[in-house]
């Protein structure tokens, strides 16, 4: 006999939410994370669509620990010496069906994970898992330091970086092309001094996205998002094209902090937190197999990321795919069946979700970002340019706009230009 029905690896969004759905289905479910404690290693932008969160705790998800409703977004193309910015702000986001909310993981991790322990989960923490327990190709346990513990079944919440998926269902490492690493500051502002350079009012902030000199031109981008009282601000940089070009994350971060379309409202701050991670970037052409012979795979362990440019998503898919996990583990154990077939339902829930739905919508554009340099190297200097000729006025006699426009883009080259567009549209 096994000594648990199951157990989780990880404890970031997925893996509470498995073992949350797995403790209220009456599994006794064991949560093994190699963290101090749940959120001790997970970092984030981070943003949070709190559908999948309501989905999963309607009567508590009013109590989560979150920073701030983001009614503003922005998105800018960073040149040197300058920034062309879309900024937007809507009402539909404070809808509640609509609304996302900026969140720390070290806060938010912790309060999700005491959720599934109220309902009956076991935690280890600082811990890690180093193995699998296999009996042929079926996973039937964990290794953990000196301790072998056995389960009916083994959920992977283990991140994009997990030793273990490639054991559990044969998956491959990621190439470098489909991962990126980010680096994260975390700025300490008083309140009111965030809400005032974010334009927003006390409890509601801004979410904002970067693209080209954030990263010195390579695939990539920056973020800054506000929180209470602190605003988290970073980039990620693909790790092939990191690899190609010799440039230090570290002191990306640091440039990209000193940008003067940043810098101001970074202003008078402490850097009270600084931490790393790799990201997942592929998209669902990089998703390894999500199911097999004893065990499951969800949140970036199975690559469920999203990022379109203009917005990233993982943590809501990771939630609604960890809350699944649980259910089809759950169903698998009370049929008594959690081979690969047995809980092949996890995958079919998922293709009727907006997880794998989502996914498969934007799997072109990780492919898009990586073959289209000029969008991250040229394109933000263009727009620069461009902007230049309409609102700066010295004095001098004013070229027709269309003109001056017309050989700026001709600068580029129009056949350039409209094959990236093309390509652009298809990926969306």
């Amino acid at each position: 006999m096994a000594d648990f029905d199951a157990i989780v690896v990880g404890s970031g969004c997925a893996g509470p939410a498995a073992a949350l759905e797995l403790a209220r289905a009456g599994k006794s479910v064991l949560v093994v994370e190699r963290g101090t404690f749940a959120g001790a290693k997970n970092v984030s932008g981070g943003r949070l669509y709190t559908h999948a969160l309501r989905a999963l705790l309607p009567d508590a998800a009013a109590s989560a620990p979150l920073e701030r409703r983001i009614v503003r977004e922005r998105v800018s193309m960073l040149s040197g010496d300058s920034a062309t910015t879309l900024d937007v702000t809507d009402e539909t986001m404070r809808d509640e069906r609509h609304e996302s909310w900026s969140v720390l993981r070290a806060r938010f991790d912790p309060w999700l994970a005491e959720q599934a322990e109220a309902a009956g989960a076991e935690y280890i923490t600082g811990i890690a898992v180093d193995s699998l327990l296999t009996d042929g190709s079926r996973v039937t346990g964990v290794r953990a330091g000196d301790d072998e513990i056995t389960a009916d079944v083994v959920l992977l919440c283990d991140g994009v970086n997990s030793l273990l998926a490639p054991a559990a269902v044969g998956a491959a490492r990621p190439r470098p092309d489909q991962v990126a690493v980010g680096v994260k500051q975390v700025v300490a502002l008083p309140e009111q001094v965030i809400s005032d350079r974010a334009g927003c009012p006390d409890g509601e902030g801004m979410a904002w996205l970067f693209v080209g000199d954030a990263t010195h031109g390579r695939v990539g981008g920056g973020f800054c998002y506000t929180n209470r009282d602190t605003i988290s601000v970073g980039i990620v940089a693909t790790v092939s094209d990191l690899m190609d070009s010799g440039d230090v994350v570290t002191q990306l971060l640091d440039d990209f902090t000193h940008h003067p379309a940043v810098a101001p409202i970074l202003r008078g701050g402490q850097v009270v937190e600084h931490s790393g991670h790799l990201v997942a970037e592929g998209g669902y052409d990089a998703m390894p197999p999500l199911v097999g012979d004893g065990v499951l795979l969800a949140g970036e362990s199975a690559f469920m990321c999203l990022n379109a440019g203009y917005t990233v998503r993982g943590m809501d898919l990771a939630l609604a795919a960890g809350q699944q996990a649980g259910r089809s583990a759950a169903v698998a154990l009370a049929a008594g069946d959690t081979s690969a077939a047995g809980l092949a339902g996890y995958r079919a829930a998922l293709e009727d979700s907006f997880v794998l739905r989502d996914l498969r919508t934007l799997r072109r554009f990780p492919h898009f970002m990586e073959s289209t340099p000029r969008m991250f190297r040229d394109y933000p200097g263009l727009a620069r340019d461009v902007m230049r000729e309409l609102f700066v006025v010295d004095g001098t006699p004013m070229r027709r706009p269309s003109k001056a426009i017309g050989q700026i883009v001709r600068r580029a080259g129009y056949l350039g230009l409209a094959k990236d567009l093309v390509k652009g549209v298809r990926a969306l």
